[in-house]
């Protein structure tokens, strides 16, 4: 009796993974595929030199972000190069000094490969003027060259979350001096191959 049920078993096995194959072949067509878009948004730690006599004073702030995302159907790696030329100091730290702002978009869907790759390299600006100025260059540290005075340091994973356009995962670049912090969010986006 245990023989027939277990023989009965063995016979179905060829039929059950045929069946998995089978649906496997008919739901490739619909196959889930994946684009990204990075967003930026900057702000400034309460320790920030800019709060202590800049309060709403008038600045500016450039910086570069190194950006690869590659796959089979999408290939771009370049620098993107945003700049704010009107931005307002703050009452405090809890408004940011750039509002979310869009910074890169992929037109194309492509298989599910990972996040982009991100990095703010360099960060100029300033604020105010006449002797009261703040300026602001960090750049990240390079083999073989000297710390840089206001150190830039990339790559600060922040806790995954989801807004209005859905779930991201965020980056921050924070100065060690001049406390300002750049964070880049990046939203998978779901779209059919």
């Amino acid at each position: 009796m245990r023989f027939r049920a277990f023989a009965s078993f063995l016979a179905l096995i060829p039929f059950a993974a045929g069946g998995a194959l089978c649906g496997r072949a008919f739901g490739a067509a619909g196959e889930l595929g994946v684009r990204h878009r990075i967003d930026v948004v900057v702000s400034a730690e309460p320790d920030s030199p800019i709060f202590q006599h800049l309060k709403a004073a008038k600045g500016q702030l450039t910086f570069t972000v190194r950006l690869s995302a590659n796959s089979k159907e999408s290939k771009f790696f370049g620098m993107l190069h945003p700049s704010f030329p009107e931005i307002t100091v703050p009452d405090g730290s809890a408004k940011p000094l750039v509002q979310q702002t869009k910074l890169w978009e992929e037109q194309v869907c492509h298989q599910r490969r990972g996040l982009p790759k991100v990095t703010v390299t360099q960060l100029s600006g300033r604020f105010g003027e006449g002797e009261g100025r703040v300026e602001v260059n960090a750049i990240i540290r390079h083999i073989g060259l000297l710390v840089p005075p206001d150190e830039l340091t990339p790559g600060i994973k922040l806790a995954q979350g989801s807004d209005n356009l859905g779930l991201f995962y965020a980056f921050r670049a924070q100065t060690r001096n001049s406390r300002l912090n750049v964070d880049l969010k990046i939203y998978p986006i779901d779209c059919a191959l």
